[in-house]
């Protein structure tokens, strides 16, 4: 191997390295590990915030040190209630967001991914539909089933 095919392999590991690990730190936070509420308003701002660290800015999603589904012209989105409960609960290694933001930011952000990147769907999902999608918690703390 000569050396500038060596260099260029190991600042590539090493760039690799480097966007896992803030992926890892943004995934932490977005599990709740740093303890609040995502202060961010609005479907495009939480979109940024949160979501495109893994989905991309154009929701073309990406695939490298994991798979992160494309959200542009995804046909899943057409059910509205869908990426909202994706959102809330998580799903496979998305990590939930039920515990960071509030029932009008979970609105929001779907509505917002729902009517961009080459999604036009007009039905909107509102916070109300959100909040009866929210685990019930018993008094113990214990999850039960919605409703």
């Amino acid at each position: 191997m000569t050396p500038i095919k060596h260099r260029t392999q190991t600042m590539m590991r090493s760039l690799t390295l480097a966007l896992c690990l803030a992926s890892v730190g943004g995934a932490a936070m977005a599990q709740g590990g740093f303890g609040g509420r995502y202060p961010d308003q609005g479907g495009e701002a939480v979109y940024k915030a949160i979501c495109q660290g893994c989905h991309m800015p154009d929701g073309k999603g990406a695939v490298g040190a994991g798979m992160y589904p494309p959200l542009a012209g995804d046909a899943k989105l057409g059910a509205k209630t869908y990426p909202a409960f994706v959102v809330i609960r998580g799903q496979k290694a998305m990590p939930e967001f039920g515990t960071g933001l509030e029932d009008a930011q979970v609105a929001d952000v779907v509505n917002y991914i729902r009517t961009h990147f080459g999604n036009g769907f007009t039905d909107t999902v509102t916070a109300e539909e959100v909040k009866s999608m929210r685990p019930a918690r018993a008094p113990t703390g214990t999850v039960r089933a919605p409703g």
